[in-house]
């Protein structure tokens, strides 16, 4: 696909992978719109990427509020050609620790935002990519017919979940096994659908870590010896969009890491 005035949704546009995913379309050509709960980051952001970024503040969780998010970048830019998912929380909370039982609401919030809501905001994107238009009508001969991409967010957790990561892994894993169908059924209309699998990355979260505790994080990396930086997530994110042949699958971006118990 090519990226130059092509239209994106970004979920989690606002900060950390989706921010840089953000810029990295805009910096191609492409108009992009931020989704995100927190309207003001995501404001914050849109500006300093120019007249080709719109802020949207949605709960990917809702259905009326992935409605609206369509609805508006429909209405901004005409059209829409990818999806890129990249809200989503990573909570850490044991079955059964010192604080007691693991809490049933917060493992439901986590498969609320990381799995409900990457499927909610799939199957809405889709709906508007079916709309453009297939090779034979305008787009060249060499664009394969394909309407858009979808890219969602997995996790390294969804294969290797660490102690305190049961919410947290089964709702990657989630995101995970869809990739596959979702491709499989979308192919007849010319929609790919793939996920990244990303390691150990310089978030906003981390950030916040003691230097020791980031250290020891990074010792675990086999090559390079750090954490991945949002830039390099965007990197992959545009070779998917770019390289057709690149469907169905989960793409593991993560230095080499397998991840221990704890």
């Amino acid at each position: 696909m090519q990226l130059a005035e092509r239209t994106f949704i970004v979920t989690g546009g606002g900060s950390g992978l989706g921010a840089a995913t953000a810029r990295m379309l805009v910096d191609a050509g492409a108009n992009v719109a931020l989704v995100d709960r927190d309207l003001d980051t995501a404001r914050h952001h849109a500006r300093t990427l120019g007249n080709t970024a719109l802020a949207i503040q949605a709960d990917v969780t809702q259905e009326a509020d992935g409605e609206r998010a369509l609805a508006e970048t429909l209405e901004r830019f005409g059209a829409l050609h990818g999806l890129i998912n990249c809200a989503g929380v990573a909570p850490a909370e044991k079955i059964h620790g010192k604080r007691g039982v693991h809490g049933l609401d917060s493992f439901r919030r986590t498969i609320d935002i990381n799995l409900i809501g990457t499927f909610n905001m799939l199957r809405l994107a889709v709906a508007a990519m079916q709309k453009n238009l297939a090779e034979g009508d305008t787009l060249p001969r060499e664009d394969d017919g394909e309407r858009g991409v979808v890219i969602n967010t997995a996790s390294v957790a969804a294969f290797e979940g660490q102690i305190g990561q049961a919410a947290y892994a089964a709702s990657k894993a989630g995101v995970v096994g869809m990739t596959l169908p979702a491709a499989r059924e979308l192919a007849s209309s010319g929609i790919r659908v793939m996920a990244i699998a990303p390691g150990i990355f310089d978030t906003a979260m981390m950030q916040g870590m003691p230097a020791e505790v980031r250290d020891g994080l990074n010792a675990k990396v086999p090559f390079p010896r750090r954490m991945g930086h949002a830039e390099e997530y965007a990197a992959l994110v545009r070779q998917i969009l770019e390289n057709r042949y690149l469907n169905g699958e989960v793409i593991r971006l993560d230095g080499g890491i397998r991840m221990s118990a704890q």
